[in-house]
């Protein structure tokens, strides 16, 4: 059971959150934190040592306190910075530069995408679609969400829980 929660909770609220992002341009405060009290249980029932607890915790720290200066200077949305932070809590500090790399990498790919999205007329039936307008809308922003989900799936597979819950 504590396998199956570990291999399905992180990837289940990083879908969650994204698709949330792509359809409404915000992510709940709800899935931050359940992120956060999902791995802290988990890493205590696998067993990781708490000072590698307290590093992926510092490690989201980190995240944070960067994200909180882009979020003031109005360069990022508020759930992008609280979403890249509690990723960060889950990769640690051993795949932080990878993740970083990785989102920047993936949400320049989006931002591409839909700026190109951006230049294309809507179709009628596209028209009576309030996200899909929403993200045409040139003046909203980009749901980066998105791409930071997208790099957190890719690199969790390499994550110390993740590893924890195979080998046990």
């Amino acid at each position: 059971m504590l396998d199956a929660l570990t291999i399905v909770i992180f990837p289940a609220l990083m879908a969650y959150a994204a698709f949330s992002d792509l359809f409404t341009m915000t992510i709940s405060n709800w899935i931050s934190i359940l992120l956060v009290a999902a791995f802290i249980v988990l890493a205590l029932f696998l067993g990781l040592p708490a000072s590698t607890i307290g590093l992926h915790l510092a490690s989201g720290m980190a995240v944070l306190a960067l994200t909180f200066a882009l979020f003031a200077f109005g360069w990022i949305g508020g759930g992008d910075a609280k979403l890249a932070a509690t990723t960060a809590v889950w990769m640690g500090f051993d795949h932080l530069a990878e993740y970083g790399i990785s989102s920047a990498l993936l949400g320049g790919a989006l931002t591409l995408a839909i700026l190109q999205f951006r230049r294309l007329p809507m179709p009628n039936w596209a028209q009576a679609r309030a996200w899909i307008m929403r993200l045409h809308d040139k003046n909203n922003g980009v749901p980066y969400g998105v791409a930071l989900a997208a790099a957190g799936l890719v690199l969790y597979p390499e994550t110390r829980i993740f590893l924890a819950t195979l080998s046990g």
